[in-house]
Formats: C-alpha cells, sequence, structure tokens
C-alpha cells in the first residue's frame, strides 16, 4: 500500500452491477495516482472478502466499523442505502476520517443538518455525490450564464421524466417505491439536477409546489406481487429565484419516453439543455443556444480541456470529477467538491418544496 496515495475505503461495494461498482471502481481506475482503495465493509464478512477478492482490494474487514477505526484508511466512501448513511457518517466522521457519501446524504433534513454541523466540527472533508455539479458541461453552461451569453436572465424551464416510480418494478428496486427509504423521484434524479440549476442559475426566492402519486401501487414484475407505493411521481415546482428570474419545474415518473429539456431565457438569448433521461447526473448534456439576433439554435460545445483527465463515459465521467476535486481538497484543505453544507441547502429547498406541496 502506497501512502502518498489518498487511501479509500469502502462501505458497500458490490460485484455485482450495483451502482459503487459500475460508477465508482471505474471513475477511481482513471485516478489511481492519487487513489488506492485499500479496503472494504459489507453488511457480512463473507460479502466484504468476495468484493476484496473481485476487485482485487487487500483488506476486508469484519464489519463497518472496523474499517472506519482503522488507520489503513483515509477516506471512507459510503455507497449503501440512503436509511444507512446516517449512522455510517456520523461515525466515519467522529473517527476524524473524511468521507464521501453519495446523495442524499441524509434521509431528511434533520439528518442532512446534522451531518453537515458535525463535518464541519470535525474540519475534515465531507463530500456528497451529487456529481451533476462537477459535470464539464454543467460546469460550462455556468460559465456561459456568467459570462452574459443570455444577458439577464428572465426566465428558466425545466422538464424531466424517467422511467423509474411507474407502476412496475424488480424486486431488488422495490425499495425506491418506498418512501420512508428516502430514495425517490423527488430525492434523486430531481434533486440531483435540482443541485445543477441551484449551481448554474443560483438559490430560489418564493416558489409553490405540488405532488402528485398516480400509481398506489405496483407489480413487481420478477415475483408477481402487487406492493403498495407511496413515492410521488409528478413533481411540479413554480417561482422565482432570488435573482427575480422565473422558474417553473415539472419531474415525472414512470414515462416511458425519458427525457430532460431545461431552457434558459435571457434578455439576449436563450439556451437550451437537453438529455436522454431526467437522470441528468447519470449521461451527458448538450447544450444549444442562440443569441437574439440568431434564428436557429446551434451547438455550444465545452472546451476539450474540460473533459482533459477524465473518462468518456459520463456516468464515470462525472463520478471521477468528484473524485478528483475531493483529491484536491483533502491535499490542499480546500472545499471545491460538493460539501455536506452544499447537501444541507439544497435538503432544506426539497424540504420547502415538500411543505408547500403539502399545503
Amino acid at each position: 500500500m502506497n501512502k502518498s496515495k489518498i487511501r479509500i475505503g469502502f462501505i458497500g461495494l458490490n460485484p455485482d452491477k450495483q451502482w459503487a461498482s459500475i460508477a465508482h471502481i471505474p471513475a477511481l481506475g482513471t485516478l489511481v495516482e492519487e487513489f488506492e482503495i485499500v479496503g472494504v465493509a459489507n453488511s457480512t464478512y463473507q460479502s466484504a472478502k468476495k468484493s476484496a477478492e473481485a476487485f482485487q482490494i487487500p483488506l476486508a474487514f469484519e464489519n463497518a466499523q472496523a474499517l472506519i477505526l482503522s488507520d489503513e484508511i483515509d477516506l471512507v466512501v459510503i455507497t449503501v442505502k440512503v436509511p444507512h448513511h446516517y449512522e455510517l457518517v456520523k461515525a466515519a466522521l467522529g473517527a476524524g476520517k473524511h468521507v464521501y457519501c453519495e446523495h442524499p446524504l441524509g434521509n431528511g433534513l434533520e439528518e442532512t443538518k446534522a451531518l453537515a454541523a458535525l463535518a464541519a466540527q470535525k474540519n475534515v472533508v465531507a463530500v456528497v455525490g451529487t456529481q451533476l455539479v462537477a459535470a464539464p458541461e454543467l460546469l460550462y453552461l455556468q460559465q456561459l450564464i456568467n459570462e452574459g451569453y443570455v444577458g439577464r436572465v428572465l426566465s428558466s424551464t425545466l422538464n424531466g421524466s424517467v422511467n423509474n416510480w411507474g407502476d412496475n418494478v424488480i424486486s431488488h428496486n422495490y425499495y425506491i417505491n418506498d418512501k420512508s427509504f428516502g430514495a425517490t423521484l423527488f430525492t434523486v434524479p430531481f434533486a440531483h439536477t435540482l443541485a445543477g440549476v441551484i449551481k448554474v442559475l443560483g438559490g430560489f426566492g418564493k416558489f409553490k409546489a405540488e405532488m402528485y402519486n398516480n400509481f398506489t401501487s405496483v407489480k413487481v414484475t420478477d415475483t408477481d406481487e402487487i406492493k403498495s407505493k407511496t413515492t410521488e411521481d409528478q413533481i411540479l415546482v413554480i417561482g422565482a429565484f432570488k435573482s427575480g428570474a422565473a422558474f417553473s419545474a415539472h419531474y415525472r415518473g414512470g414515462i416511458n419516453a425519458t427525457s430532460l429539456v431545461w431552457e434558459i431565457n435571457g434578455t439576449e438569448g436563450d439556451i437550451q439543455v437537453t438529455s436522454s433521461s431526467g437522470h441528468a447526473q447519470l449521461l451527458g448534456l448538450k447544450i444549444l443556444g442562440k443569441k437574439s439576433d440568431e434564428k436557429e439554435l446551434k451547438n455550444l460545445i465545452p472546451p476539450a480541456e474540460m473533459y482533459q483527465g477524465l473518462p468518456d463515459d459520463p456516468l464515470v465521467r462525472n463520478v471521477a470529477a468528484i473524485y478528483r476535486l475531493a483529491a484536491g481538497d483533502i491535499r490542499n484543505d480546500t472545499r471545491n467538491a460538493p460539501t455536506f453544507e452544499d447537501a444541507a441547502k439544497l435538503h432544506q429547498v426539497l424540504s420547502s418544496i415538500e411543505k408547500s406541496a403539502s399545503i
């Protein structure tokens, strides 16, 4: 083990095509000068040993606490389901470790705020995986807005759809239909995209919201069971940014024709951002724009240097971009990767939207 590298311990890494194995592992494979995966802990020791063997990781820990307390680990990466985030992140912060936790950081606003406060108290690098905010296309879009491509922003409209959260699901994904698990249309694809919107256009002023559930039950296709669905599949928000620009959003679940269309309109031009899914954090974004004296939209392609050193696959690339920022933060005591404080601010917006929709 090379102590000049940042030594990672995974909590929740399995070789069966789950998120950590399809995104984190290949992302870290492009950053071998910065990171070394040293250990893994899963729900059982047998599972940890299986993952350690599959990914050629030196250490399999008997449990998460053993990994957290190990002197061999610098950065604890937590990629388990949301209800387990709070206790694991709290323990890692308590041990003085740097932490990278997948979004949503906490299962609700109070957990998220508590973890953000603890991270600030411990003064460690605490990163949340809202990877869209580090995507090259999103950073280029932010640059275009800041440089005045559209002039003063007057309005922005966001429409997204995904094929999850409809009336059927496979058994290992059923949990996303149970609101208590914290991994909903609202808290995952909508929230990931909202984090990008806020980065580009700033925070929100006033807004109103509605959320609806069109499918109150789902068929579990591999077992033929019918189970309840408590998560909303329609999210609507209308309001304004602090700048005064108008904002509207509509996210839809259970739609086969998945898409994302995000428009930004200003005094001097317009920008349209599109993707093939409302899961904007997983896919590349296409940016089109036109100035007010132009008739047609044209491609606005990010400079090649924005992609330098990053993987081609956007699903992996955006995660690698987060890790690259995290490495700089750990080495230089900076806070350029999305922080737990950012997560708390995002969740405050989500909580306000949810409160508005409940009135």
